[in-house]
């Protein structure tokens, strides 16, 4: 990531399992880019528009690393002349780290790389993999081993009660003393983390995830 990306969106992109490299210079980005191994280059506003073309002619196109620039809001003729040199995609500062997150993952799938794992709740997004729970109003929170394994547990059978057996045998708790009693307590601390009501219980018999009407995954 030439230029230096910040400390929250660099943290952001960390957890959500990016690895990223970062140039504050454009001869240090040059040298990075020189290296096999980059997929995605973000370029910031803060280098010089000419630098940051030079770069996108120099290493972009066949073969190389899929682009996205970032401009000035407003700035249309940056935006136009970065589509016609063939970055992949064109960004207005300032940056929300969820966007370009996403913007990097979609690219990183189109080129065959590893898709990232989301399931869209009515309130909040998952990132499976990161295990993070992205809530609308902007603030995250980490799942635990155990909390994404009844997750996945719940998404791969949407629509069918799952008893306490198949709950403690699938996605056993990670406490070693945790008992039956203790799913419950499991589902409400993962209900509320999720803030979702997509899982019910069915009294007698056990719970099911009723995936909600805009449910995506």
């Amino acid at each position: 990531m030439p230029r230096n990306a910040g400390g929250e969106l660099r943290d952001h992109l960390e957890r959500r399992g990016f690895e990223v490299r970062e140039a504050a210079e454009e001869w240090a980005a040059a040298s990075l880019l020189s290296a096999p191994g980059i997929d995605v280059v973000v370029v910031a506003e803060g280098l010089p528009a000419a630098a940051a073309r030079d770069l996108l002619k120099r290493f972009g196109g066949e073969g190389g690393p899929a682009f996205i620039m970032i401009c000035r809001p407003g700035d249309l003729v940056e935006r136009v002349l970065a589509l016609e040199l063939g970055a992949a995609d064109v960004v207005e500062s300032p940056v929300n780290a969820r966007e370009l997150a996403a913007r990097i993952g979609g690219l990183l799938a189109r080129l065959g790389k590893a898709a990232p794992e989301l399931a869209i709740f009515e309130n909040a997004t998952v990132d499976l993999k990161a295990a993070l729970v992205m809530h609308r109003s902007g603030e995250e929170e980490q799942l635990s081993p155990g909390q994404i394994g009844l997750l996945r547990l719940f998404l791969a059978r949407p629509r069918k009660v799952l008893t306490r057996d198949d709950i403690i045998a699938a996605a056993p708790a990670e406490s070693a003393d945790a008992f039956d009693r203790s799913i419950d307590s499991r589902i409400v601390r993962l209900r509320r983390k999720l803030d979702t009501e997509s899982i019910v219980t069915i009294r007698g018999a056990g719970y099911r995830f009723d995936p909600p009407a805009d449910f995506r995954e």
